[in-house]
């Protein structure tokens, strides 16, 4: 579902209340990460969101296993939203992909 206009999406986002602010904290809370940017990709609907998390517990895990843990924590959430992209990477991996070596 999503919306055609700013009333529409401030609706649906009062209904499921989920905000790009609400994924933001559950994840820094639940899963102890150490940054988290939740991009909306439906205009503000709330319905698409692709999300970059930076936390160590996702070292020594596959990107299967760290979506899994970050899907497991935000299942309700995830179950009302259209759809979820996550981009999972330990703090070292981050810091060695934004540094360009």
């Amino acid at each position: 579902m999503s919306a055609r206009t700013d009333a529409e999406a401030t609706a649906v986002q009062s209904t499921t209340g989920i905000t790009p602010d609400t994924l933001k904290s559950t994840l820094l809370e639940r899963l102890g990460a150490t940054h988290v940017e939740i991009e909306d990709l439906s205009g503000g609907c709330g319905q698409m969101f692709e999300a970059l998390i930076i936390s160590p517990q996702f070292a020594k895990k596959t990107t299967l296993a760290r979506h899994r843990l970050v899907n497991g924590l935000l299942k309700e959430e995830i179950a009302a939203i259209h759809a979820w992209t996550p981009k999972c990477y330990t703090p070292e991996e981050w810091a060695k992909k934004t540094s360009g070596a």
